[in-house]
């Protein structure tokens, strides 16, 4: 709930709670200290604020509350920023609740007109507030509305949403517009390097195309990415196939797929392991921070070697250094707040401090990608960085994964056993849903010997209904 927009029992609450001691507040607390009394006022509970209240003036006889509790903190966030409250946006925005994070970042930013919230925190703001207004406009199939939310904010059209274009085109197509539904697929295979992503763009342009469409799509797309060059001409001999006809698809029945999506859904990386930054020799502050000083980092690093992430975040709101950013970007990512991990990791990455802790930094951005899906931003980072081996091998396999899954999903079935065929090759072994998936990428993509195959193979591992319905599918 907004400080500005506590309800009328609180301001009632806060009004009571003064009268216990009216006299002017002589100094403040530490944030953290008030932040349990903050909570209590917001939310309108006076028995809990009483008691808190009580507690804090036993441990400080010195200092007296404000006659006003809503305003409780000011003092001390006046000069050094909202501290731990710039944590909630953060949440605010990964849980989706955009309208409340708006309302907070806008309150902060009126509160403490001197602080400057992080970009990263404005522009994931902003691209989520994009995307949906996008969704909400594709879902009511108004194509003026998605196309100015893609005017608003181009960054929604990135590869790593490429699903976004597609979607975009289909609505242009719908509406009439073939030549712009085809100018956005162009853009796709301009822009993106991803050869499941280019195959797949070139199919659906070819079915709203005319077969010149295609053979100048695909040639544009051979010079962009050279590299992709075979795969492109495959699947533009596919398509056009004898007599520009594209080859009819293997039939589908509602049995030639996983009964639930759930078996497609990606995986996560694991929890991470905290690699525990040496300390650093006295160097000169750089950007917003030195990257020494905080006092704090030895207590952040115990909370951090202990996984007691949350303990962790209290004892290091408000970095004062890079060095206890880096420990607080670890404990933000295993406590799933994984947009906040990403800026700290990326301030981590090109500060003074040592080479390792950089790279580790760079490895903590990739997770932090991969825990959302951006899985091409990911690729892309661990293509430029010198991480371990067993740093690479975490990387790579959930990378393959992902792309594997997403490739089912978009229904290049070729490409999902592709990229799963290479997972089982670099980790010696692939998780049985992933397995099924693949036995029903098999048959969608009309190899029926080998789903059946798959799916037998898995019945005697250990024979459940899922392996019965692909067994049954794949008898046709």
């Amino acid at each position: 709930m907004l400080p500005h927009l506590i309800p009328h029992r609180a301001a009632l609450l806060a009004l009571a709670l003064a009268a216990v001691s009216p006299v002017a507040e002589a100094r403040d607390l530490p944030a953290a200290e008030l932040r349990a009394l903050k909570y209590y006022v917001e939310t309108g509970d006076r028995r809990s604020a009483s008691a808190e209240l009580a507690r804090l003036k036993a441990r400080y006889p010195d200092w007296a509350p404000p006659n006003d509790l809503t305003r409780i903190g000011s003092g001390a966030s006046a000069t050094d920023g909202p501290g731990d409250e710039a944590n909630r946006v953060w949440r605010l925005i990964e849980i989706g609740n955009l309208e409340a994070a708006r309302g907070r970042l806008d309150h902060l930013k009126a509160v403490h007109p001197d602080w400057q919230p992080p970009a990263e925190m404005e522009e994931l703001l902003s691209l989520a507030e994009t995307q949906a207004a996008f969704d909400g406009a594709i879902a009511a199939g108004d194509a003026p509305a998605a196309i100015a939310a893609v005017r608003a904010n181009p960054s929604i059209l990135r590869c790593d949403r490429v699903n976004n274009a597609w979607q975009l085109a289909t609505m242009q197509h719908k509406t009439g517009d073939t030549g712009a539904a085809l100018a956005t697929y162009r853009g796709v295979l301009g822009s993106c390097t991803d050869t499941g992503v280019l195959v797949a763009t070139l199919q659906k342009a070819h079915s709203i195309g005319t077969p010149a469409d295609t053979r100048t799509l695909a040639e544009f797309a051979r010079a962009r990415r050279p590299a992709a060059r075979a795969s492109i001409d495959t699947a533009e001999a596919q398509l056009l196939g004898a007599g520009d006809a594209a080859p009819s698809a293997p039939a589908r029945t509602a049995t030639a797929r996983p009964a639930s999506r759930a078996v497609a859904a990606p995986s996560t990386p694991p929890a991470r392991t905290v690699p525990v930054a040496p300390e650093a020799g006295a160097t000169p502050p750089r950007g917003a921070l030195p990257d020494t000083g905080d006092a704090r980092v030895a207590s952040v690093r115990e909370a951090a070697r202990a996984g007691a992430w949350a303990q962790c975040l209290d004892r290091s709101t408000a970095p004062r250094s890079v060095d206890v950013l880096y420990e607080r970007g670890w404990c933000a990512y295993n406590q799933n707040r994984s947009l906040e991990a990403l800026a700290a990791f990326r301030t981590v990455s090109t500060s003074g401090l040592d080479a390792v802790v950089r790279r580790d930094a760079r490895f903590g951005m990739i997770l932090a990608f991969l825990a959302n899906q951006m899985t091409e931003d990911a690729a892309r980072l661990a293509a430029t960085t010198d991480l371990t081996d067993e740093q690479r091998l975490q990387v790579e396999a959930v990378i393959l994964d992902q792309r594997g899954v997403r490739a089912f999903q978009q229904d290049d079935f070729r490409g999902s056993i592709t990229y799963l065929d290479a997972l089982e090759r670099l980790t010696g072994g692939i998780r049985r849903d992933l397995a099924i998936m693949r036995a029903y990428a098999h048959l969608n993509a009309g190899d029926r010997r080998t789903a059946y195959r798959q799916f037998e193979d898995l019945h005697d591992q250990l024979a459940t209904p899922e392996t019965r319905k692909g067994l049954n599918a794949a008898r046709g």
